[in-house]
Formats: C-alpha cells, sequence, structure tokens
C-alpha cells in the first residue's frame, strides 16, 4: 500500500502526542466544535503540484516545521526593549516577564550599535535614546540583575559590534555563575544587511566576516545551544523593499553565512540549524503570509540541493518576527493597535516561531510601559482568544494564499540568480562562496541599494497619487485624537551613564586592559580565533569602544562609496 502524505503526517503528530508534546489545552471553536490538528486533500492526486505545499513537519516545509503546529509550542512573546541606562531597562525586562513574555530582546541605543562608548565626543546627545546604553561587562550584569541568563532565552539586535557585545553576555553570565555551555538566545550579527540597508557597520566585509566565522566556530563547541546569527530581513524591508526583495535579499545573505561556515570547516548538518531569521511583518496580510511560507520551502531546498543538508533541523527555516514600525503613524496613532494586531496575525498564519509587536507609540518615541503592555497583550489576546494555534497552516491549500506563496517563490529565485550572475565575474584573494561574491559585489556597486530606493520610490509615488492609502495619512483624516504622553530620555542619563564610566575606568587595572587589548590586535594579525582575546578583554573591564577602535586601528573603517 502507497503511503501517502496524511499517513506520514499522522505518524509525526501521533509520536509528538506520545511524547508530550502536544499541549493540553482547549483545540475547539468558541462555539465548542472540535476542529481537527491539520486540514488538506482527502486525495492528493486530485491536487496537482501538492508536493509544493505538502503537510506540516515535512520537506518542503511550506506548512509548518512541526507536525503538531501551534499545538506542540506556541510562539514566543518576545518583546523588543531597551531606553536609558541598564538599570532602566532591567526593571523593563522584569515586568516584560512576568506579565507573561516569554523571553527578551535587547535594543541597544546608537553610540552601543557603532562600538562607541558613552563618553565618545561622536556619542553626544544620542545615549540611551533609540537603546540601553552598554559600555563595559559592568552594563550587562545591571541589565540581567535578577534576570538568571542560564533560564531565560535573550536576543540581542546587533551587527557591528555584536561579537565583543556578546563577549559582555557571556561574561556576565559567567559571573552569575551559570554553565554557559546552557546558554541559549540569539545575535543578530548580520552585516550584509548593514550594508544593504541598516548602515551600521564598523570595519569593511571581510574583517566583520572573520569574525561572523570565528563566533560560529567558538559557538559550535562552547555553547552550543547558542544561535550565533540571525540573519535580518526587517531592515531590508522597514528601507523600502518589497516583500519578495526582502526575503530574497535576506535568504541570499543566509546562503552566504552558510559558504562561510563551510569554508570554516563546520557540517552544515551542524551549523546551519543554529541559523536563525528575522522579518518584517507589514500590512498586506496575505502577502506576509505568502512570504514566511515561500521563506521556508525555499531555504530547505537550497540547504537541501545547492549545499548538502541532509538533516531535517539543518533544512529548517526558523525566524522570529516583528510588526512594521515604517507602517506606524503619528496621525491618529491608535490606529497603530490595529496595524500591529493585523500584522502580527499574518506572522502567526505564516508560523512565526517568536514575535514582537510594536507599541503604538513607536512612531513618536519610545514605547511609553502602558503602550508596551497593550502591545504584549496584542500578542496575548491572539494567542489565547483568536483559536489560531488549533490548526497548524490554516491558511493552506487556498487558492489566492498558495498562489501567492509560488509567486514570490519565482520572483526570489530570479533575484538570485541575477546575485549570483554579479558575483561570478568578481576576484577575490580569498577563497569565497558563489553567493557571497554575489553580494559583495552588490554592495561595491550599491545594486541592493539602488534596487530598494526603486521600491521605495514607487510606493511613495503611489501614496502620493493616492493609489495607497494609509487611514489618517491620506484618507479619513478627521480625528477626536489628542495628542499622546510620550516618554522622553532625560540628558540626565547620558551625564550618569559618562560618570559611572569614568569611575569605572579609574577603578580598574589599566596595565592589564592595555595588555588584553594589544594581545587582541596580535591575534587579529593572524589567523586565531578572536573570541577567546575579546573574552580576555571584557573580563579585565575592556569597554566597548577601547575594544572596537583598537581593531578599528588595525582593520580600517569602511566608508560607503559615493554614488549620484
Amino acid at each position: 500500500m502507497t503511503d501517502n502524505g496524511r499517513e506520514r503526517w499522522q505518524r509525526r503528530y501521533d509520536q509528538a502526542r506520545q511524547q508530550g508534546q502536544v499541549r493540553d489545552a482547549d483545540f475547539s471553536t468558541l462555539s465548542g466544535v472540535e476542529v481537527d490538528p491539520v486540514y488538506g486533500p482527502s486525495d492528493e492526486a486530485a491536487c496537482p503540484g501538492f508536493d509544493r505545499i505538502g503537510w506540516p513537519g515535512e520537506f518542503p516545509f511550506t506548512r509548518g516545521l512541526y507536525a503538531t503546529g501551534y499545538r506542540g509550542r506556541t510562539w514566543t512573546i518576545r518583546q523588543f526593549a531597551g531606553f536609558g541606562n541598564a538599570r532602566q531597562t532591567n526593571q523593563r525586562y522584569r515586568m516584560i516577564l512576568g506579565r507573561g513574555g516569554g523571553g527578551l530582546s535587547v535594543a541597544f541605543d546608537m553610540p552601543t550599535l557603532m562600538g562607541r562608548d558613552s563618553d565618545d565626543t561622536q556619542s553626544l546627545g544620542e545615549v540611551g535614546h533609540c537603546g540601553v546604553a552598554v559600555d563595559s561587562v559592568h552594563d550587562m550584569e545591571a541589565l540581567f540583575a535578577q534576570i538568571p541568563l542560564q533560564d531565560v532565552t535573550t536576543s540581542m539586535t546587533i551587527s557591528g559590534p555584536a561579537v565583543p557585545v556578546f563577549c559582555m553576555y557571556v561574561v556576565a553570565a559567567e559571573r552569575q555563575g551559570a554553565d554557559i555551555s546552557l546558554l541559549d538566545g540569539t545575535l543578530q550579527t548580520d552585516i550584509f544587511k548593514e550594508y544593504i540597508a541598516q548602515k551600521e557597520w564598523l570595519f569593511g566585509p571581510e574583517p566583520h566576516l572573520r569574525l561572523i566565522g570565528d563566533l560560529m566556530v567558538w559557538c559550535a563547541t562552547e555553547m552550543p545551544r547558542y544561535k550565533p546569527l540571525s540573519v535580518s530581513g526587517y531592515h531590508i524591508r522597514e528601507a523600502g523593499s518589497t516583500a519578495a526583495q526582502e526575503l530574497a535579499y535576506t535568504l541570499a545573505d543566509g546562503f552566504a553565512y552558510v559558504e562561510l561556515g563551510q569554508a570554516r570547516g563546520l557540517d552544515v548538518n551542524e551549523f546551519a540549524s543554529g541559523l536563525s531569521f528575522f522579518f518584517d511583518a507589514h500590512v498586506d496580510f496575505f502577502e506576509e503570509v505568502a512570504k514566511f511560507r515561500a521563506a521556508r520551502r525555499i531555504w530547505a531546498r537550497w540547504l537541501r540541493d545547492a549545499y548538502g543538508a541532509t538533516s531535517e533541523r539543518a533544512q529548517w527555516l526558523r525566524f522570529h518576527t516583528q510588526t512594521a514600525g515604517v507602517s506606524l503613524t503619528a496621525q491618529q496613532p491608535y490606529n497603530n493597535v490595529v496595524r500591529t494586531a493585523v500584522q502580527a496575525l499574518s506572522a502567526v498564519l505564516g508560523g512565526t516561531n517568536s514575535l514582537h509587536t510594536n507599541a503604538l507609540d513607536e512612531t513618536l518615541a519610545l514605547p511609553t510601559e502602558r503602550a508596551a503592555e497593550i502591545a504584549m497583550r496584542t500578542q496575548q489576546v491572539l494567542m489565547e482568544e483568536t483559536g489560531v494555534t488549533n490548526v497548524a497552516d490554516p491558511l493552506g491549500g487556498s487558492w489566492y494564499v498558495e498562489a501567492l506563496t509560488d509567486r514570490i517563490e519565482a520572483e526570489a529565485e530570479a533575484i538570485f540568480a541575477r546575485i549570483l550572475a554579479m558575483g561570478g565575474g568578481r576576484s577575490s584573494s580569498h577563497a569565497i562562496g558563489p553567493m557571497t561574491s554575489g553580494i559583495l559585489r552588490g554592495i561595491e556597486d550599491g545594486w541592493f541599494m539602488s534596487e530598494i530606493a526603486e521600491a521605495a520610490f514607487q510606493y511613495q509615488t503611489a501614496l502620493e497619487k493616492g493609489d495607497k492609502r494609509i487611514v489618517g495619512v491620506n484618507s479619513h483624516l478627521d480625528s477626536v485624537t489628542g495628542e499622546l504622553e510620550i516618554m522622553r530620555v532625560s540628558h540626565e542619563v547620558e551625564i550618569d551613564q559618562v560618570a559611572e564610566l569614568g569611575a569605572r575606568r579609574t577603578g580598574r587595572d589599566q596595565v592589564s586592559v592595555d595588555s588584553a587589548l594589544a594581545a587582541l590586535v596580535e591575534a587579529s594579525r593572524g589567523d586565531a580565533n578572536l573570541v577567546p582575546p575579546l573574552l580576555d578583554a571584557v573580563r579585565v573591564e575592556a569597554t566597548l569602544g577601547e575594544i572596537c577602535d583598537a581593531l578599528r586601528a588595525e582593520w580600517g573603517e569602511y566608508r560607503e562609496p559615493a554614488r549620484f
């Protein structure tokens, strides 16, 4: 008898249930109607091309990574937060965890993102404003005070100075008494998206890729549960790309990091499962659902066929989603609650593994505690009241959703072909893979930037013509909404942070700091893994700015070529 997909799915589901991996919950409608864990055709042969859709938990994972869907495990509520100094942000983290948050996601201020200390002249006026200020391991310890790092997953959204900041996290955990081999979380680290969209780099691409490769190798042996690289499409979308561009550029970056891992001698079946992704959930509901489904399918196929991954876990695309900050409006800001809920629902129906929902006031300032609570409650309403966790991929088989999924996949494949073609004639002194070569050429030539700029221009033109509408901005303008009370970070935060930093410098052993920084620079001139000397520098209280300045002096700073 021929084994069909539904039977395979049923065996996976039954096995998960026997192993206690199905939640003890009410899986019925509000009216009390019991629903099945998944729906699909009774006769797969009558659905041409059904193998591209398939069943949850099996290749190509269009319908999700797990046979159980959210019946097994719901998405992680991971609220992004950071402001002022580490003590202030620590209070917000404990509020999030105390009110049902499942994980922490750290937002850093601009000086930290750029690898500069709070007392750097270029940090003036920016300390603590768009995230938390972290100058040294002391700040990291304060950031996670009374939060056992061994027991909570922590995501850190930072790329340029990601590796030294990661080392501060590791040392803070050591000082808590944690077994670092058990630490779990995600570091963004994705430098390609910085050159493509966000523009927060420190060095040229190749030194950054060296640091990323060193981190991947170190984590593989020392912190195997930790995910050292989260490939980010969020910032690409926020810069103005289309959904297909966001998907294609992000997955291409991911393929390049796979090439980096393989070049470092890592087994793709081992390290690829430690890669994760970060996507934007924008306001076109069905397009976003299709994007997430296409992403899983493309990644699984490329990992298997192009990079030789044979294990399912290595073929899995696991992703975090954040609702679209760029869609929020200062006009009629309470409308942002609705936008965020719709965007969050698209991420859930697309199968996200974790989710951040933006606050209604984020277009004006950092979220107030009240707005942050509403954002988190939005996820909890979706999770606990709507029934969306009852059925795996409930939109699977929809003619519209499947057609959109196929279309976005085809657009992404065309972009991959273009990137590979760009890299064909690029010379390099280093052995790099074909996708990496294409991405580097696209960065050098400004191709990514121009493609995103063109997409943003087309959308803005449609807005100005009225072809696209935003409620409260170019339609339905009348409102009774008054001004919001917004959160403001006092300038005293910067004054206090700079004073504390000065006191720490005075109280440390400067000879040990100088020695550790010299050892780091010497290691950077060879091919040794840089994570151990970075950890040594952090342990003797070297600051983030001092570490990054030492490497800047050795590797130089990257300046984006001017283009007109």
